[in-house]
């Protein structure tokens, strides 16, 4: 792979959301900006191979997309309703970032993210918002992950960024009056973007790592608005817990490794130690992030697949059925009840869950391997 054809993909791998919400921000447009931002990746694609990668890639980006912008806007009938965003477009310097005392929220994303996960839109409106404008996944990866049609999803889509615009939806961090209602449901949507890194619902791959980053990037961003949310740092933690086996989950031809097989020489040890840096303050709230993260936790720390506490991981799986209850939270429940009282005691726990979950692998390829141990 070429220079430029690696650098034009690590910057759409990194920078896809901040440069589109940047575009966001200043025209108020999802489509146009969206579509500016495709048709500057393209030209950098014919671009850099011939010319060369510039000093500053992702201010190439930003500003090839903004001119595209400013041509569609001239383009476009009625103009005299667009006059002052053109001038807008044209004064305002996109490369540099907000001064901090200017504007408290100066990441771009963070704005667009609460933007694309206001209550008034449905959570799998949100969580497909967030994805194909954050995430930079396309209408057919997203409806892939929801099991629905390509048209079906991208008919939800435009009906999420019309609502936006009709409702009047703000391009904004909400206010302390707000926040705190708001903030979970955030939170949860980024949760919902890495476990589709971490194990995609559908096609060839096994794991996503540019999702699973992108989502511990957004959440490190939703720490840093409320650093002392103890579901915030729960939710970080788990993220950076459960990534930091990455590079031992899967072999050299793609497929997954178990975790009791995997090479814990691989694990990432520096996430591992900023996770469970995390945790203590996580618990004192005993949300639900927070006890995931300690189970987690108690995983990272296990030296070897025998030295794992599962008892411990039995009752916090026992606290988060009793706050959270759903099918998965109890298959897993089951899995560590086989660890602590035997395979007969985990088969127990999951035959009531063999019509919820008849369509779910994990249950059946755990559910195969207690009878086997049987």
């Amino acid at each position: 792979m070429s220079e430029a054809r690696a650098m034009l993909d690590r910057l759409v791998r990194e920078e896809f959301g901040r440069v589109l919400a940047t575009l966001i921000r200043v025209i108020g447009d999802f489509d146009l900006a969206e579509e500016s931002v495709q048709d500057a990746l393209i030209k950098a694609m014919e671009a850099w191979p011939r010319d060369g990668v510039p000093d500053n890639p992702r201010a190439w980006i930003v500003a090839t997309a903004r001119n595209r912008a400013i041509d569609q806007l001239r383009r476009r009938r009625r103009l005299e309703d667009r006059q002052e965003v053109i001038a807008h477009l044209t004064r305002l310097n996109l490369i540099r970032d907000p001064e901090p005392q200017m504007d408290p929220y100066p990441d771009d994303r963070l704005k667009l993210l609460f933007t694309c996960c206001h209550p008034a839109l449905s959570l799998e409106a949100r969580v497909a918002l967030t994805l194909r404008t954050l995430g930079g996944l396309t209408t057919e990866q997203i409806a892939r992950a929801f099991v629905t049609s390509r048209t079906t999803m991208q008919q939800r889509i435009v009906r999420a960024k019309r609502k936006i615009t009709g409702a009047g939806i703000p391009y904004e961090v909400p206010g302390p009056d707000q926040l705190a209602e708001r903030f979970g449901g955030v939170l949860y949507v980024v949760y919902l973007i890495f476990n589709e890194g971490y194990a995609p619902t559908s096609g060839p791959d096994v794991l996503r790592p540019d999702l699973a980053e992108e989502a511990i990037a957004l959440a490190r961003l939703l720490r840093q608005l409320c650093p002392d949310d103890p579901e915030a740092l729960g939710l970080l933690a788990l993220l950076l817990l459960q990534h930091s086996r990455a590079v031992a989950r899967i072999d050299a031809e793609g497929d997954p490794i178990l975790l009791e097989d995997q090479d814990r020489r691989l694990w990432d040890r520096e996430a591992i130690e900023e996770g469970l840096s995390l945790v203590p303050r996580a618990l004192g709230g005993g949300g639900p992030f927070a006890v995931q993260a300690a189970i987690a936790a108690l995983h990272a720390r296990a030296e070897s697949p025998e030295d794992t506490d599962w008892v411990q991981i039995l009752g916090l799986y026992g606290i988060l059925q009793a706050s959270v209850p759903s099918p998965v939270v109890a298959l897993n429940r089951a899995v560590a009840a086989s660890m602590v009282h035997g395979p007969s005691a985990g088969l127990r726990l999951m035959e009531p869950l063999s019509g919820t979950l008849q369509r779910y692998h994990l249950f059946h390829s755990a559910r195969g391997e207690l009878l086997r141990r049987v």
